[in-house]
């Protein structure tokens, strides 16, 4: 902007994992089903890794009311388009039952070299995330944004988890991705970067070494992006509920947004080392939004509602900015109900109490997802 403001624009990428209608076993997309998607999205829609797996992208968009939108058709599309094979998508970051070995990767170049790279480590990838991108133009302001976000990334990430279960039993975590992603290599959280010089030239050399071909293969927490004038946060699971996801992105927007203005105002957020951050980011990971997290600058654990409270006391001046108070004041309700990860535990529970199978109750979890992926279109 001619300010020298940035837009902090916003785009949302998630991916989804396809299940008969029928069994509610993991299903593998049609190439007719993605061409047809593709013939009706475009460019917003992909296969994924596996072939169990969709990925879809918004657009551009300047306000989150903007991205329901265009998110709300994404979902339509491909839930309508996936109807029409005797399947359904869902937005959750593990399949509850599904095993990992009975599934195949798409047959593409990229995706085989993935798998020759990484052996073993790739083919437990049965996850899916959600991904939020904050135009930030500057390439020295994205990094030092990224230095003082990653702060924040627990909180994100406690309010998304949606991934309990993972091969028929429930892990104790409300986020078991976090678990089968960290076996990639350079994940978790970023490191502390001077500068985007600092940042491009430890890139070129693992470019230049021929370990990685681009920074598309730098799959941190939360990064630069490698193809947009954005900062990427990546931690979040995907939201089965798109008012949740809806939510999730703006709290991204808006943190971005406050800790630029403090930034401009000689008042920058301190920067904690990563030793610290990922003691929150494990508490995020294995309670979500049922246990306190550390407050640093207390030095002492507080509950993850007074956690929220404080964020949205944080931003509340560029929620009004950026068009996006009722989004972010619903993190509470969040809180209040529990994440999707405490839901999914609830309807097994209910199903086991009802006399049901434990198979048939993780049948019910699929069921209620399929009913979340579309219960806000």
């Amino acid at each position: 902007m001619a300010d020298g403001t940035p837009p902090f624009t916003i785009g949302i990428e998630e991916e989804y994992l396809l299940v008969d209608q029928q069994t509610f076993k993991l299903a593998q997309a049609p190439d007719s089903l993605i061409e047809t998607c593709k013939a009706d999205l475009a460019g917003q829609v992909s296969p994924e890794f596996l072939q169990c797996q969709i990925e879809i992208g918004t657009g551009v968009c300047q306000t989150i009311g903007e991205a329901r939108k265009d998110l709300a058709h994404l979902r339509r599309t491909v839930a309508r388009h996936a109807a029409d094979y005797g399947l359904a998508p869902i937005a959750a970051s593990c399949h509850p039952f599904a095993d990992w070995k009975d599934q195949h990767h798409t047959d593409k170049e990229r995706y085989n070299k993935l798998r020759r790279d990484l052996a073993g480590v790739a083919r437990r990838m049965l996850i899916c995330g959600m991904h939020v991108h904050v135009g930030i133009p500057d390439k020295d302001v994205r990094i030092n944004l990224v230095n003082q976000l990653k702060y924040f990334l627990p909180h994100l990430h406690a309010l998304s988890t949606s991934s309990p279960y993972w091969q028929s039993e429930d892990t104790g975590m409300n986020s078991y991705r976090l678990t089968v992603f960290d076996n990639l290599p350079r994940t978790g959280l970023p490191p502390y970067m001077k500068d985007w010089a600092q940042f491009s030239s430890t890139v070129e050399t693992l470019i230049d070494l021929g370990l990685i071909e681009d920074a598309s293969k730098i799959w941190w927490d939360l990064r630069p992006s490698s193809k947009f004038p954005t900062i990427e946060s990546r931690i979040c699971d995907v939201a089965p509920r798109m008012e949740v996801t809806l939510t999730l992105a703006a709290l991204t927007q808006c943190l971005t947004r406050m800790l630029w203005r403090k930034s401009m105002d000689g008042d920058g957020w301190r920067v904690e080392q990563n030793f610290m951050i990922s003691e929150n980011r494990w508490r995020a990971q294995r309670y979500g939004v049922s246990e306190g997290l550390i407050d640093f600058g207390r030095k002492s654990l507080i509950p993850f509602a007074q956690a929220v409270d404080e964020i949205i006391e944080l931003i509340e001046e560029d929620a009004e900015a950026l068009s996006c108070v009722p989004e972010v004041l619903a993190a509470r309700e969040i809180v209040k109900t529990g994440t999707s990860a405490d839901q999914q535990r609830k309807v097994f529970a209910g199903a086991k109490d009802a006399g049901a199978s434990d198979q048939e109750a993780l049948n019910a979890v699929v069921e209620s997802l399929i009913a979340d992926f579309a219960a806000d279109l």
